[in-house]
């Protein structure tokens, strides 16, 4: 139904627009009585072979909505209605932004992929935090990033206070440092300035009663000794994984009329990269840490091939556009026929 009927109208109209659009209809119509309970009964698949234990966590499935689908934590709790395992909201900053000027948001139908351009877009980590102290019961991921206007060197400071406002209403971090729409983010990645903004978290981290799992998600573009890098990385600051990946800034290959527009692609134009890339962490690392696959999973084969290569957990965003909701119901029944 959603393929035939409802993407179909949905496409018609500006992507953000039609994003804002879901969300408030979502909203609305998860306030009826019953229909939570008639979207779980339709999308979720509850099974124990299903639940995971990652970084001192217990998942009920592995399969999770990605960071940037719900920003400010406006909508979590009605999405979890669609049987996923566990919701990342953000990125975060500490301070409110527009981000970058519209339009920003790109759909390429004939490559099933978006280009995004949004810049961190967000209400600021104080806003989200109102509505995550309603949380009772969701597994949540606060994926932290700094404002644009902090420079670099200041950049720890913009994580640190992301950090400690949101350490007692999430249940893991990610660090994002790998968004090509933030100018200079991506410096951030190399080695020398990326150590020492997770040391510092992790150290603060480890200063509480109950230290939470940090993640650092990272970009599909990166080479593999700046890999090999992340890999020493994550062994000496001992964080608790890595997310693999962000969009990518390759353009390769698209036919779409909007494969011009700059930005960060998502979609299955990012699926073997992303595959790539957990593939050779998992391998060159011994498997010492877990890794959330992301990127390009349109399919419940696309979810296998990224826990056969190494992923604990997996993530959807392009492909919960594309296919809709039960895919996240196809992959959890793929995953129990596998046995994995």
């Amino acid at each position: 139904m959603y393929k035939l009927l409802i993407r179909p109208i949905l496409f018609w109209f500006d992507p953000e627009e039609v994003h804002h659009f879901s969300f408030s209809f979502i909203k609305f119509i998860c306030k009826i009585p019953f229909f939570p309970s008639i979207f779980k009964s339709i999308y979720e698949v509850k099974d124990v072979r299903l639940e995971r234990e990652v970084f001192g966590l217990k998942f009920k499935n592995p399969v999770g909505l990605a960071a940037g689908f719900d920003k400010d934590a406006k909508c979590y709790k009605e999405l979890s209605n669609f049987g996923f395992g566990f919701i990342e909201i953000g990125t975060l900053t500490p301070k409110p932004q527009d981000g970058n000027p519209k339009k920003r948001l790109f759909r390429l139908k004939k490559d099933s992929a978006i280009i995004n351009r949004m810049g961190f877009n967000n209400a600021g980590v104080d806003e989200a935090v109102i509505r995550l102290k309603k949380n009772k019961s969701i597994l949540i991921g606060g994926n932290i990033g700094k404002n644009k206007i902090t420079e670099n060197e200041n950049a720890t400071s913009d994580y640190l206070i992301c950090f400690e406002t949101l350490f007692d209403y999430v249940n893991y971090f990610v660090v994002n440092v790998s968004s090509p729409n933030t100018p200079n983010l991506r410096a951030l990645q190399d080695k020398e300035p990326l150590t020492a903004l997770l040391q510092t978290l992790q150290n603060e981290n480890l200063a509480k009663p109950k230290p939470k799992p940090i993640l650092l998600k990272i970009a599909p573009d990166l080479t593999d000794e700046q890999l090999l890098d992340i890999i020493d990385i994550v062994n000496e600051t001992k964080i608790a994984g890595v997310i693999a990946t962000n969009t990518t800034i390759s353009k390769d290959n698209l036919i779409s009329e909007n494969k011009l527009q700059t930005g960060g692609l998502s979609g299955k134009p990012l699926a073997k990269r992303s595959t790539e890339v957990i593939r050779f962490l998992f391998e060159k690392s011994n498997k010492a840490f877990p890794i959330i696959g992301v990127g390009g999973i349109h399919s419940a084969e696309d979810a296998i091939e990224k826990l056969n290569a190494g992923a604990s957990l997996v993530q959807l965003y392009t492909g919960f556009i594309y296919e809709g909701p039960k895919l996240v119901k196809e992959i959890n029944r793929k995953i129990l026929e596998n046995s994995l």
